[in-house]
């Protein structure tokens, strides 16, 4: 009896998926085939895309070797110009722009490899995006269409006029022909859209699909105003006998907060070091050792405080000695669900590398929390505009820097800092730092500070880019009121876009985790 054929051995297998990085060179080169002339992805860009959006970022596979890809992104498309451009859609190519909470999938490119076509390659492409605004029930797809074929009839037609042969089969168009096989609309036709796509003599068809199962969601619209309600806390270190005192204090602010309806409670740098005034010893980096004994005890007591006062609490931050024998300055991220996250110091001082041996985070890190995504800085961190940037990329809306500073030039520091990092990024940004004294801890006996809520600088935002600002050098509380909504139009319209009008063709910044 003969061995039965094995079948597997003839099998081609193709496979629609997500992108992931080692695709990205592949990529680009079989974009040089598929768009001879025109400019490629940049590797920075695809990598972009993997960080922004990546279930927007999917590939054709057939056998192991990349076949086609097409990139897309979630926008608000009434919130674009009729006359938009791609790299108006896109931020040039960046899609930092990505807005998930839109309506919205607008692809920005499809390519199939030049060996593979005719295979239905597109068309499986185009249907994982049809599959994707389903999952995320979206509105439509749309997509601003090449028309290859134009540079052909441009002496005899107007755009306008092309585009409607097409439609009327008179003319094939690779592009357009393809797109009106797959479901898409007409909705308009833009000039200037690809400035290197002179096939297309620049111009571009948008098209739209729209989804039918798209289920209107009533948590989300167009808003006129999105707030998020912010408590500062200018905390001052002062004596204190027990861990107690400690707590006693801390939930009394987060009580006034919460009585607020606060949706973040901020508490400075290193106000933990109070505890240091009971320890009874007077080596620094020995205090330090001691302190982060009691790394449990502040994590319980303020995971407590965020849930029964319902409140998202920056719990300053805590010298904390991990596994490696190391000590951090980290701040944690309590939410008022109960989860926790953790923030590192990245940037050491020489103070706190002299006299306490403190080690150096290595990760920028933008958490989500139910008022959008936020960045934690701890005080010298905000004072390095890069890492400010690779959070806002990240899609941070506010960071917040708790700090500790012992005189007026350190605080000014941070402020001018922290105020430069909100126009720079169209961010809010929030400093909370300490104040009073504590004479018998040695390295923490004097400490200086203003503590104040920032915006960008444009008509809508606050008139000297300052939402608020504690009085210097007095315990109290300061309660401000930011608008997300404000910040998310400001970045699409505002007076100067500093997001939008970044020269990728000359600089970029490359975050290396």
């Amino acid at each position: 009896m003969s061995e039965k054929l094995d079948l597997t051995q003839f099998e081609k297998k193709m496979i629609i998926r997500t992108m992931i990085h080692p695709d990205i060179e592949k990529i680009i080169e079989m974009q040089r085939l598929c768009f001879p002339g025109m400019e490629p992805w940049k590797i920075e860009q695809l990598e972009s895309h993997l960080d922004t959006f990546p279930d927007g970022q999917l590939v054709a596979e057939l056998d192991g070797e990349i076949i086609g890809s097409c990139s897309s992104l979630i926008i608000n498309f009434d919130e674009y110009d009729d006359r938009h451009t791609w790299d108006d859609v896109t931020d040039e190519g960046y899609i930092t722009n990505h807005n998930p909470d839109g309506y919205n999938l607008y692809g920005i490119e499809v390519m199939v490899h030049p060996e593979y076509r005719r295979m239905k390659v597109g068309h499986r492409l185009y249907e994982a995006r049809r599959e994707l605004a389903r999952e995320y029930n979206l509105k439509s797809i749309i997509i601003g269409g090449r028309i290859p074929n134009f540079h052909k009839y441009a002496d005899e037609m107007s755009p306008r006029e092309y585009v409607d042969s097409v439609q009327m089969h008179k003319v094939y168009d690779p592009v357009l022909s393809f797109q009106l096989l797959n479901g898409f609309t007409l909705m308009r036709i833009n000039p200037n859209y690809l400035p290197d796509d002179k096939q297309s003599n620049k111009y571009a068809t948008l098209m739209e699909w729209n989804n039918v199962d798209y289920r209107p969601n009533s948590k989300r619209h167009f808003k006129t105003s999105h707030p998020v309600r912010i408590c500062v806390v200018q905390y001052m270190m002062r004596q204190i006998d027990s861990f107690t005192d400690f707590a006693n204090q801390v939930e009394y602010f987060t009580d006034v907060a919460s009585d607020a309806h606060s949706d973040f409670v901020v508490f400075p740098e290193i106000f933990t070091t109070q505890l240091m005034s009971f320890l009874n010893e007077k080596s620094p980096s020995m205090a330090v050792r001691k302190l982060t004994d009691y790394t449990e005890d502040y994590i319980e007591l303020f995971t407590d405080l965020a849930v029964r006062y319902n409140v998202n609490i920056i719990g300053g931050s805590h010298f904390v000695k991990e596994d490696d024998d190391e000590i951090y300055n980290i701040a944690y991220l309590f939410r008022r669900d109960g989860t926790i996250e953790k923030q590192y110091k990245l940037h050491i001082t020489p103070n706190e590398r002299k006299w306490w041996g403190i080690s150096a985070g290595d990760q920028v890190r933008v958490f989500d929390t139910d008022c959008g995504k936020i960045a934690i800085q701890i005080c010298y961190d905000i004072e390095f505009p890069e890492l400010a940037r690779i959070a806002t990329d990240k899609g941070a809306k506010i960071i917040f820097t708790p700090f500790c500073t012992e005189d007026r030039q350190g605080y000014l520091r941070v402020r001018y800092c922290s105020q430069a990092r909100a126009v720079e990024n169209q961010i809010y940004t929030v400093i909370s730092g300490t104040v009073g004294n504590l004479p018998e801890t040695e390295n923490m006996d004097i400490q200086y500070a203003q503590s104040g809520i920032f915006a960008p600088s444009d008509f809508e935002f606050a008139r000297d880019g300052i939402v608020g600002e504690t009085d210097p050098n007095l315990e109290m509380v300061m309660i401000g009121d930011v608008d997300l909504e404000i910040l998310r139009r400001q970045r699409q319209s505002g007076t100067v876009r500093q997001l939008k009008d970044r020269r990728h063709d000359i600089y970029n910044i490359e975050y290396k985790k």
